[in-house]
């Protein structure tokens, strides 16, 4: 069995935090959430390569990443797309990394920005079981949330029911972008994309699956958070740190308040300073400043500003001025 990691898409949402780095390399406390996911990959016999698919724009980021790390699986498999205009969409990026890298063999799919805590050995052991295609599945508590999903309705564990991005879902169990493809199956892909369907979202291909061959769903009731907007990386920030702050030993804090689920990076300086549920990249400095629920990145200086659910790009400077 072999796996791809989709890591190929340019996070709009979170500009411009992102918008000169991958989404998968934001810190969570001393890892990184693609990181995560590579530790539970390397630890699976039965997968023998991991396939981490990338744009040509994010390319040497993840060719730098792997090569200072000691992982053995990953590789790289690039896409031709460079910005947000160009992508092929999910579907269509993973139709072409099976027909670039000749994959013939089962092959698990893992959206890149997918922080969960079940174990993928517990996945695949569901899967041989049903031999059949199998997704994950995770229930968000509340149909508010479950719009922005695939909606699974079950059967014990057999999918029903697939609903992507309904405005009604009929439930809360969604599809969690996690899932398991049988080789003949992968072999569907390329009809499904020229019946002319939608290349972008896995789960509509889910959806046009599941009413042609049986799919099954592994369900979990651990935690499961989609790193797509600021409000959920700081649920995710603030689940790996379990109300505790992160702050690292090269930063310097004069006057500062650390309150809880807060990351201090290296070389950061806080001087007369309150955060609380924020995380402040390398080289920032901040004086007479307060954070709440905000990101600021690497090399920014703020001074003299309430600063609350908001997004600080990297070397931007507010110094001075009226609190706001």
């Amino acid at each position: 069995m072999k796996a791809v990691v989709l890591a190929g898409g340019y996070a709009t949402r979170l500009w411009p935090i992102t918008r000169q780095r991958p989404k998968m390399f934001l810190p969570l406390g001393g890892t990184t959430v693609i990181e995560r996911i590579y530790d539970e990959l390397e630890g699976v016999d039965r997968i023998e390569e991991v396939y981490v698919s990338t744009n040509e724009r994010f390319a040497p980021d993840f060719e730098a990443q792997l090569a200072d790390g000691t992982y053995e699986k990953p590789q790289l498999s690039i896409e031709e797309t460079r910005d947000e205009d160009e992508k092929l969409g999910v579907v269509g990026a993973l139709a072409q990394l099976i027909d670039r890298e000749d994959i013939d063999d089962d092959l698990l799919v893992i959206a890149g920005d997918n922080i969960f805590d079940f174990a993928i050995e517990d996945l695949l052991e569901h899967y041989e079981r049903t031999d059949a295609p199998t997704i994950a599945a995770y229930d968000v508590g509340s149909p508010e949330r479950a719009t922005a999903y695939g909606v699974v309705e079950l059967e014990d564990d057999r999918v029903v029911d697939f609903q992507e991005k309904t405005d009604e879902p009929p439930g809360t169990r969604v599809s969690i972008g996690c899932y398991v493809f049988p080789a003949e199956t992968l072999e569907l892909l390329p009809t499904y994309l020229e019946e002319g369907n939608d290349p972008d979202e896995p789960g509509w291909f889910v959806q046009w699956l599941q009413s042609r061959e049986p799919t099954f769903a592994y369900t979990f009731d651990g935690t499961w958070f989609d790193i797509g907007t600021r409000e959920s990386y700081l649920d995710a920030v603030a689940w790996t740190l379990d109300g505790d702050s992160h702050v690292a030993d090269s930063a310097t804090l004069e006057g500062a308040s650390i309150g809880p689920n807060v990351h201090v990076m290296a070389n950061a300086t806080l001087v007369d300073t309150d955060v609380e549920r924020s995380v402040i990249f390398p080289d920032v400095t901040l004086e007479a400043t307060t954070v709440r629920r905000s990101i600021v990145d690497e090399g920014a200086r703020l001074g003299a500003f309430d600063l609350h659910d908001a997004m600080i790009g990297a070397y931007t400077q507010l110094p001075g001025g009226p609190r706001t």
